[in-house]
């Protein structure tokens, strides 16, 4: 039996609220969006989302890692292979990346089904993310929202089968982004909804309905991908749904997450699922896949740690719809006043691919001492050459010391420079994000996450930082 073995969502941090959108144009709004902070993009999200969903397993075991996204930072450069090196899986891992539509989440998650269902791979990881743009003082401005979600699909230790897998493909230009745009565009919205989204959801569902010899009332909760909280209640009502039955897209809350928003919808109704429930999960773009899952016994004990409530209870404000602007780089600032970066060496960050992106450092086989960066003497013991590889990504820690650097360049000034002391021992010293500086205090809980370190020569630099842990 091929299914869901694990899975989780990734929400950032901070909330737009629609309102301070709209009061830069003179217009209302409802509800707000998640929003990535300036050092989050499509990668690092689906690594959050990809720890949450592997928190406590054997990652050795894990053969496959696809990444799905619209907006991967490379249009020619793997993002699946950089999550697969973040996360510590060797180079015998098969890695992809989907995109060119929202639905290259599903199209990833069937990919996973069919190399599990063949043999060719055992555990694969199935992460989707988004992080799209619109134009200022456009709907999807309003809508867009932020966000990550990972599947592991395998066939040991199953919460939810996947029973059934049907697709149909649609060419229409409805909601489109060339290798020329920056910014996501739609054509005249009621063509979007009534001949795109608003016909090819209901016929894919019937088809599948039909070819499994099954009825939508089979289902206890329908996952479905939709642009707002309008459409979805109008496709609802046109397929004479149960909204009961019709899981919430989070859509106030969250925003339209794009090709994450099915796996991200799906996660809260995994978390609400017992045994046996049948769900049904429907994407959408230039087709559409209907996936028909059956919760196994398994699933009471499957929830992630952080589940959807937690996203939707922590969260901070972007304070206003000029800072929004200013970290999606949409309008120019005035520079820092101060010498430009170096150059970042592709060769230098080859080398310490372990050390900077698993954050890798030692333990002392003597002292049990760990130790960032490696080490060849142990600081402790005195020991020579007598470690043994350990990652820092997932200890506690406790911030030991900090301090603002209001005249760095970032932003989101002012910079916050911390001191990290791991409660097994180890420190190591870096940026903090997804902070408050007035609440920053020595001694808070502290966790590292994985963020874009600078943009510089073409290339991204990713590395870890430290945030306020928030449980």
């Amino acid at each position: 039996m091929t299914g869901i073995t694990a899975y989780a969502a990734y929400l950032p941090l901070y909330r737009l609220d629609r309102a301070e959108i709209g009061r830069a144009w003179g217009k209302s709004g409802k509800g707000e969006k998640a929003v990535g902070a300036f050092d989050e993009d499509s990668l690092t999200m689906a690594v959050a989302a990809a720890q949450q969903c592997l928190a406590g397993r054997d990652i050795t075991k894990v053969d496959g890692v696809l990444f799905a996204s619209t907006t991967s930072p490379y249009n020619e450069k793997q993002s699946a292979a950089t999550v697969a090196a973040v996360l510590g899986m060797g180079a015998g891992t098969y890695t992809a990346d989907f995109g060119g539509s929202l639905r290259c989440g599903t199209n990833a998650l069937r990919a996973a089904m069919d190399a599990v269902n063949s043999g060719s791979l055992k555990q694969v990881l199935v992460v989707a993310a988004d992080c799209r743009m619109a134009l200022p003082n456009g709907a999807n401005e309003m809508a867009f929202g932020d966000g990550a979600g990972a599947l592991l699909v395998g066939k040991e230790g199953v919460v939810a089968s996947i029973d059934s897998f049907y697709s149909v493909s649609d060419e229409i230009i409805d909601i489109f982004r060339s290798d020329r745009d920056r910014y996501v565009k739609s054509w005249e919205v009621r063509f979007v909804r009534d001949d795109g989204h608003g016909r090819v959801v209901p016929i894919a569902v019937k088809a599948a309905m039909a070819k499994n010899s099954s009825s939508v009332a089979d289902f206890s909760k329908i996952v479905m991908y939709s642009p707002d909280q309008r459409q979805l209640q109008a496709v609802t009502k046109s397929m004479k749904l149960e909204p009961a039955k019709v899981q919430d897209t989070f859509f106030n809350e969250f925003g339209d997450t794009g090709s994450a928003q099915v796996f991200i919808s799906l996660a809260a109704a995994l978390e609400a699922a017992a045994s046996g429930d049948r769900i049904l999960a429907v994407s959408y773009g230039n087709g559409s896949d209907v996936i028909a899952m059956t919760a196994t016994p398994g699933i009471a004990t499957a929830k992630p740690k952080r589940g959807i409530g937690y996203y939707l209870k922590t969260k901070l404000p972007v304070s206003t719809y000029e800072k929004y602007l200013r970290w999606r780089e949409i309008v120019e600032v005035e520079p820092a006043a101060t010498a430009p970066m170096e150059q970042p060496s592709p060769v230098a960050l080859w080398r310490d691919n372990k050390s900077g992106l698993n954050l890798h450092g030692v333990k002392c086989r003597k002292c049990g001492t760990p130790q960032y960066p490696a080490q060849r003497v142990c600081i402790e013991c005195g020991s020579k050459d007598d470690f043994e590889d350990y990652s820092f990504t997932d200890k506690s820690a406790v911030l030991a010391t900090y301090s603002h650097d209001s005249l760095g360049v970032s932003a989101d000034p002012p910079t916050t420079i911390a001191a990290v002391d791991f409660k097994e021992g180890g420190r190591i010293t870096c940026d903090m994000t997804d902070r408050d500086p007035a609440e920053i205090k020595i001694g808070i809980p502290i966790e590292m996450v994985f963020r874009v370190l600078r943009y510089i020569g073409g290339f991204y630099t990713y590395w870890w930082k430290a945030r306020p842990k928030r449980d």
